[in-house]
């Protein structure tokens, strides 16, 4: 499938041909594109691009043949879920650590999405397709919590609309590096992709969308602090971008930053984070709804550990 796109704008004006394409194209990697680009799939200006550090300019019309994507078929699987609450609209699960919320290249199976099937039979909302049915938000795979899942369309948009204007409760428990000097505090900087590492979030004061994290300090370990977050916003790794960004990743966090382990903290998979509480309107109720999930083990034995 053919995919033009015009350089109008300076973003993009005098940038390598893969990053370009990759920063219009986000759903797709900059690895894909250069795969594009040397089997001739890609053009400027009608004339094929020869090589990946190819500079595009201002006014160039680019041509990708972007193959379609292959339709791939997502199972309900028997997997056990915690499930925090549940009536006819939604549910609200305890994901646990380790666990992928929705099907990707790589997951298509093991998902909270294979296991709401199951669950929910036929009763999911369909707004977001067939590789996300019922999911209106989501959650890394090595944070735990609580997560809500829509079961008809009614509900989504409802909540969805919630998310939008930043008005559903998301209350956080994390174990971040370092001793964070001030009882409570606000980050408040842009997110968005990384300008070199495209797994990586990070404060983007050039293409970042706005992002607010509220924090308060709940005990100090003096190598480590136990603290609550509350999300204004939610993007991509808010609290991991947010928390390095001030010199205190979260544990376990490797792709941030993480820190020296003793041996109380060995072990860890991934980053010490818990979405604890949420909290919404409720689509057919229109009455204020907020549900907590317990800690997981692990971060208990942890608390309890340092």
């Amino acid at each position: 499938m053919k995919q033009e796109f015009e350089i109008s704008s300076e973003e993009f004006a005098g940038q390598r041909i893969d990053k370009c394409l990759a920063g219009i194209y986000k759903e797709q990697s900059r690895s894909f594109f250069q795969k594009l680009i040397k089997g001739g799939n890609v053009t400027v200006n009608g004339q094929i691009v020869p090589k990946n550090s190819f500079v595009v300019e201002y006014g160039d019309l680019i041509c990708a043949d972007i193959p379609e994507a292959e339709s791939v078929s997502i199972l309900p699987e028997n997997i056990p879920l915690d499930i925090l609450y549940e009536d006819e609209d939604l549910l609200v699960v305890n994901k646990p650590k380790g666990m992928v919320v929705h099907p990707s290249a790589g997951h298509y199976s093991g998902t909270l999405v294979n296991a709401i099937m199951y669950h929910c039979a036929d009763s999911l909302s369909g707004i977001n397709g067939e590789i996300r049915p019922g999911i209106v938000h989501r959650i890394d795979m090595n944070t735990t919590g609580s997560l809500i899942v829509c079961k008809n369309d009614k509900a989504h948009i409802q909540i969805a609309e919630q998310i939008k204007e930043h008005s559903v409760t998301r209350l956080y428990r994390g174990i971040v590096c370092g001793n964070v000097p001030d009882d409570a505090g606000t980050i408040e900087g842009p997110i968005g992709r990384h300008p070199t590492q495209r797994k990586k979030m990070a404060v983007n004061h050039t293409n970042g969308k706005p992002a607010v994290t509220h924090y308060r300090v709940l005990k100090r370990f003096g190598k480590y602090t136990y603290m609550e977050f509350q999300l204004e916003t939610g993007r991509t790794h808010q609290i991991r971008v947010h928390m390095a960004s001030i010199g205190h990743p979260l544990l376990g966090d490797d792709l941030y930053g993480g820190c020296p382990r003793d041996k109380a903290v060995k072990g860890l998979q991934g980053q010490t984070l818990h979405a604890m509480t949420i909290g919404f309107i409720h689509p057919s109720t229109r009455e204020y709804l907020e549900i907590s999930a317990p800690l997981p083990n692990y971060f208990d034995n942890l608390l309890n550990s340092i």
